[in-house]
């Protein structure tokens, strides 16, 4: 009998999105581990080994310099932007009173910041460049005279071309395709199997706090992986 694939998603979807999962539970073993013995550092680091090889050994993919890293670097850079973006706004809001709506503009935020609220990365991506874009050296110069320190808005300027170049990156692995052995699709299968069993656990564990449960939600990891809007079809993974 002919070995199907148990997930809707591209096999190199499918593995990013397995990695980027492995990830947060290595962040989160703190807590997790609490509720469930046997993940262990130990238990991770093999998980993610399995992960690397099957990127390695199936798709030929350098686990060491391509997939690996570039979706790592997009997981680290994403939330640290995020927090830079959100802090700036807050205060130009308080330092500039009702002309704050129209700087906010100015910079990408009415557009673009709700969407990457809700982890797009797609989202994220554009309000970073239209910060970029709209932030003048009179306008860094007028928000830095009420107090905003440079550096904060130097740094999100800097995220614009780091997250950029990791997308990029991550991009052009993700259109590598190659026609894969039985052996391979068993392995992917034991993968998205394990990966979904993690999710389904550790997505309740954190039912009530939107931001971990994301994190370990294979649809919602996914979606953020992909452009705007583009959903991928996958069973049931988590409590909603």
């Amino acid at each position: 009998m002919t070995q199907t694939r148990v997930y809707s998603c591209k096999d190199t979807d499918m593995l990013m999105a397995s990695k980027v999962i492995a990830t947060s539970l290595t962040n989160q073993l703190a807590d997790l581990s609490m509720v469930r013995s046997n993940w262990t550092p130990e238990y991770a680091q093999a998980l993610h080994t399995k992960i690397d090889n099957a990127m390695e050994d199936f798709l030929g993919l350098d686990k060491k310099k391509a997939l690996r890293d570039a979706t790592a670097a997009l997981t680290e850079i994403q939330a640290p932007a995020f927090r830079a973006l959100q802090f700036l706004k807050t205060q130009i809001e308080v330092d500039f009173g009702n002309d704050a709506k129209e700087i906010v503009k100015t910079l990408g935020y009415d557009k673009y910041l709700k969407a990457a609220r809700a982890n797009d990365q797609e989202a994220l991506i554009q309000l970073l460049f239209a910060f970029k874009k709209g932030m003048t050296n009179q306008l860094k110069d007028d928000i830095v005279a009420k107090g905003t320190n440079p550096a904060l808005i130097d740094s999100i300027i800097g995220y614009a071309t780091q997250l950029s170049e990791a997308n990029l990156t991550q991009e052009t692995l993700k259109s590598t395709t190659k026609v894969v052995s039985e052996t391979a699709l068993n392995a992917f299968n034991d993968i998205y199997n394990e990966i979904i069993g993690i999710c389904k656990i550790a997505s309740s564990y954190y039912l009530h706090d939107e931001i971990l449960k994301a994190q370990f939600t294979f649809s919602r990891v996914i979606a953020n992986m992909n452009a705007a809007g583009k959903k991928a079809e996958t069973p049931e993974e988590s409590v909603e």
